[in-house]
């Protein structure tokens, strides 16, 4: 087994309709395990139904910034029942979305808070998004010092990161992008102890597939890049960010 993860899938949309068993096995034969993330309810019910089938798949609970829209206490209770899901591994992706902004920022950062109490509640690590809303996402952070996680796709600088010390922060196909540059400062001036590997599939594909379905095999690109970066062996890299990854979701080896 290569040790490949991949801590930010979503094998439940339907850009893997027509082979989403091919891509299965695919992960099987070559990954150690994936973490496949809810948006939404359906979603999350979706993420533990194929947790619950293949062994190498487990599941994050969530609402998506962008989904927020009738957030309601039996959504929350949805969230907490599935949590107690023994192969449930972290409540995401949560957090805050200034560029779609489907909800104004004021509604977004009570639901946020709120699902960020869930987490504590249930103790499990949160999966973060944050887009176009870094600023925010720290200062509501800042109630709940106690949160841990991943920060999905960080889109922040180095400097923050002193801020999230209680995070690690998913790195993915953005970083083989050619304008890339600040994720790679990223990248070289962070301890690989604190990077996990992720696609976010099936968006954002690394190169060389730009323009084609993401899917989790891909990571072995983020890996190597990685890698190049921090002038370390392939090998190292996969076999570190897989034991963060066990970490920071609390799967054992």
């Amino acid at each position: 087994m290569s040790g490949l993860t991949d801590t930010h899938v979503h094998l439940d949309m339907r850009e893997f309709r027509q082979d989403r068993a091919e891509v299965l096995e695919r992960i099987k034969e070559n990954m150690d395990f994936v973490v496949n993330i809810g948006c939404d309810v359906k979603s999350s019910r979706e993420s533990v139904r194929l947790a619950e089938k293949y062994p190498f798949v487990y599941a994050a609970v969530g609402i998506h910034p962008s989904d927020i829209t009738g957030f309601c206490y039996e959504w929350e209770v949805e969230l907490e029942k599935l949590c107690k899901h023994p192969k449930v591994v972290a409540l995401g992706e949560i957090g805050l979305d200034y560029h779609w902004m489907t909800e104004p920022a004021e509604v977004q950062r009570e639901v946020f808070g709120e699902l960020l109490s869930l987490a504590g509640k249930v103790k499990k690590p949160v999966v973060i998004h944050t887009r176009d809303a870094m600023d925010d996402t720290l200062r509501v952070l800042s109630d709940f010092p106690e949160t841990r996680g991943i920060m999905h796709c960080y889109p922040g600088s180095v400097a923050e990161i002193p801020r999230l010390k209680n995070f690690y922060f998913g790195i993915g196909g953005v970083l083989t992008f050619p304008n890339s540059k600040n994720l790679r400062e990223v990248v070289q001036k962070t301890a690989i102890e604190r990077l996990v590997l992720e696609t976010d599939c099936p968006f954002l594909t690394p190169a060389p597939f730009r323009g084609k379905r993401n899917e989790p095999l891909y990571t072995e690109y983020v890996a190597r890049e990685i890698a190049r970066i921090k002038e370390m062996s392939y090998e190292d890299v996969v076999r570190i960010t897989n034991e963060n990854a066990r970490v920071v979701y609390g799967i054992k080896g």
